[in-house]
């Protein structure tokens, strides 16, 4: 099972699964673009000369490095890089070697923005910022549609606080309906408990009566 079903609990609920927007790769593959012109270009220039093939080889050893840093580097930052959203929380998942993950429980989060500016909505994208309980905002760039993403994770936060509310009614429902079952019980309680008393006294004062008169 591929990931993030693969991390999820057996009754959670997959609600969204985003990499980052392709706009973080616009840079990669232009220096990418940019390299193998390059390259092809100088190759040419000294394809006459007498150390060309070993001019060859220095140009494809700095091609390859430099496509390797400025391009394999990134795409796979982004590869591994995921935006996930299920009905409990929120996680967040980076990193090719070196893996770090996050997860925010839907009850933890306080409030959810989003900002993105001019060219971030020409390219359907922008940054979510998640306020949680304990923490200071994180902001994450590059959410695509970050207006839908924002919307969905806005509703899942009300159902959470509405799911908490709920069982709080209910847990104090439980409780009242406890505590007038005691209160019953106590009040039966002493009910049977005064009887006997009254029988005892007006016993006393009938003993009482007998003796007078017998004297």
């Amino acid at each position: 099972m591929a990931y993030p079903e693969d991390d999820l609990a057996p009754d959670e609920e997959l609600i969204l699964h985003r990499h980052p927007h392709w706009k973080m790769l616009l840079v990669p593959v232009l220096v990418l673009l940019v390299v193998v012109a390059l390259a092809g270009f100088l190759a040419a220039l000294i394809r006459n000369q007498s150390w060309a093939n070993v001019g060859w080889i220095v140009l494809a050893v700095l091609g390859i490095t430099v496509i390797a840093r400025w391009t394999m580097t990134p795409l796979l930052r982004w590869y591994t890089t995921h935006f996930v959203l299920t009905d409990r929380r929120v996680l967040v998942r980076q990193g090719v070697f070196t893996r770090t993950g996050l997860d925010i429980p839907m009850t933890r989060i306080n409030s959810v923005r989003f900002r993105h500016g001019l060219l971030d909505r020409m390219l359907g994208t922008g940054t979510l910022i998640i306020e949680s309980a304990s923490q200071e905002p994180l902001e994450f760039d590059d959410i695509p549609h970050v207006e839908q993403v924002h919307s969905l994770l806005y509703n899942e936060v009300y159902d959470a606080d509405r799911g908490d509310a709920d069982r709080g009614d209910a847990d104090r429902g439980d409780a009242d309906r406890g505590d007038a079952d005691r209160g019953d019980a106590d009040r039966g309680s002493a009910d049977r408990g005064g009887g006997p008393g009254w029988d005892d006294e007006d016993g006393g004062r009938d003993r009482h009566r007998e003796a007078r008169s017998s004297g």
